[in-house]
């Protein structure tokens, strides 16, 4: 287990995010959580392949936070997460970064349009938030919902994602990529163009990364 101290691209104490531990499986990051007090526990540094997952959902949750990236690439491992949720959580992790879905729009992907009580149940209970963005799911009157990290910091994440564009052009070459992709981190500063969508990238021209796939 590993422990952050990482707090949003804002000055408001509130909306700090500390004391923010993870755990893995060598399948991926099984649990991202926040220390409720207390000291940090006592481990050693994980090795191996648990230690390179820990390193990696690390090092990218930094980048989120700081607004320097809108998609994850480190594994989960919800192979302990009920069927139904599971699916729930999947389907949360296709919401575009920066905007919202409700718990009816998900319950309805699934199947079950009368379940939106279901889904709002395993978005409260899902064990690795902001990495399965499930502050990204209200309720269908657009208010916020619960979440497992507290309503402000709900609101804070959706704030610093609607303060971003998603998505970076390079003029030079007429590719775009997702923000945080490592062929977006070589574009120079005078060549970047920020736009809001893959439609707004394509109709300016620009082709989608063939790393990051943006479309």
């Amino acid at each position: 287990m590993e422990q952050l101290d990482l707090q949003l691209e804002t000055e408001r104490p509130a909306l700090v995010l500390d004391r923010l531990d993870l755990a893995a499986s060598p399948l991926g990051i099984t649990r991202v959580f926040l220390r409720r007090g207390g000291s940090a526990p006592s481990s050693n540094r994980e090795t191996g392949r648990i230690g390179e997952i820990l390193r990696q959902a690390r090092k990218e949750l930094a980048e989120y936070l700081a607004g320097q990236r809108t998609f994850f690439t480190v594994l989960v491992d919800h192979s302990r997460v009920p069927a139904f949720e599971r699916a729930a959580l999947e389907m949360a992790a296709q919401i575009p970064y920066g905007e919202v879905r409700s718990y009816k729009w998900i319950a309805e992907r699934l199947g079950q349009p009368d379940a939106a009580r279901a889904v709002g149940n395993a978005m409260a209970s899902n064990p690795t938030p902001i990495i399965i963005p499930c502050h990204r799911v209200v309720r269908t009157d657009g208010s916020l919902g619960a979440y497992s990290f507290g309503s402000v910091r709900k609101e804070s994440l959706l704030d610093l994602e609607r303060r971003r564009t998603p998505y970076v052009g390079c003029l030079t070459t007429k590719f775009f990529c997702r923000r945080g992709c490592h062929a977006e981190r070589r574009i120079h500063e005078g060549n970047r163009v920020n736009f809001f969508s893959p439609d707004d990238a394509g109709a300016s021209g620009y082709a989608p990364c063939s790393w990051c796939h943006p479309a």
